[in-house]
């Protein structure tokens, strides 16, 4: 008895079965973009805090004295809190955040399957961005309806691009507290090195009312580099030469840092 010679498959495919073509790079980002906000907006102190606190810094210290400030003064104070609503995210949700996931089985199981960890990276990216936006929201709401700070849509974008520079040692310095100790020591480390930067960068008390022996020692800060090209861009006052320099210098710094604290946990963990 002859064997039935099975037909030919269709050019099109049997339209009864689905083929399972691999996904893209930027849908797996997507995927893993969407899981990570979902996941951390289950925790509602996080986001309230992302979304509160900067904008009441902004009603505490700069509402009352906005008349007298003036709008240049409001407009920078705005600028400057932007960058700590940025640092605050990339300590936070960046290094507290990725130590906490180091620590689940469940991360674990998703660096060990075969699609690399660039999509997750970039998600981890677009997912501090997105906070970073809700961090942002509140403050320029509240800028707008109680303060005189002013801008252009031109000046505006600038900002915006002047706080994306602003943040890239951010970005590597909370990559680096993530990827290089335990979640407890992240946890801790962030809010030792959260107020400190803040101080030292102007982020709260403009660089003109400190002692100059801190003065001196904020030229060399990210954040004191961060709030002057936000600023800058923001206003059009002339950026000290020292910042973009600065910034550079941080970024390359803080991004080997980084590298190497992910290369270190790959290498413990996964080989």
């Amino acid at each position: 008895m002859s064997t039935p010679t099975p037909a030919p498959a269709r050019a099109g495919g049997d339209p009864g079965v689905r083929r399972r073509r691999p996904a893209g790079a930027l849908r797996l980002t997507w995927l893993h973009a969407r899981y990570q906000v979902v996941e951390t907006l289950r925790v509602p102190v996080v986001v309230v805090s992302t979304a509160v606190f900067p904008a009441l810094i902004l009603a505490v210290f700069v509402v009352p004295q906005s008349g007298a400030a003036g709008p240049l003064a409001d407009t920078a104070a705005v600028a400057q809190l932007a960058v700590f609503s940025a640092m605050s995210v990339a300590l936070f949700t960046h290094g507290a955040g990725i130590s906490e996931d180091r620590a689940l089985p469940w991360d674990t199981h998703l660096r060990t399957l075969p699609v690399g960890a660039g999509p997750r990276f970039a998600a981890r990216v677009l997912m501090g961005a997105f906070f970073t936006v809700v961090g942002l929201v509140p403050l320029l709401v509240l800028a707008v309806l109680l303060t005189d700070a002013t801008t252009t849509p031109v000046r505006f974008a600038a900002g915006l691009g002047g706080l994306l520079v602003a943040g890239l040692p951010l970005l590597a310095l909370g990559l680096a507290v993530g990827y290089s100790v335990p979640a407890k020591a992240a946890l801790a480390l962030a809010q030792v090195l959260l107020l400190p930067l803040a101080f030292a960068g102007g982020l709260f008390l403009p660089p003109q009312a400190m002692p100059g022996w801190l003065a001196s020692i904020s030229t060399w800060t990210p954040t004191r580099a961060g709030r002057d090209v936000v600023i800058g861009a923001a206003t059009g006052l002339d950026v000290p030469a020292t910042a973009l320099p600065v910034l550079l210098g941080w970024t390359v710094v803080l991004g080997a840092v980084a590298v190497w604290a992910i290369r270190r946990d790959e290498g413990r963990r996964f080989r």
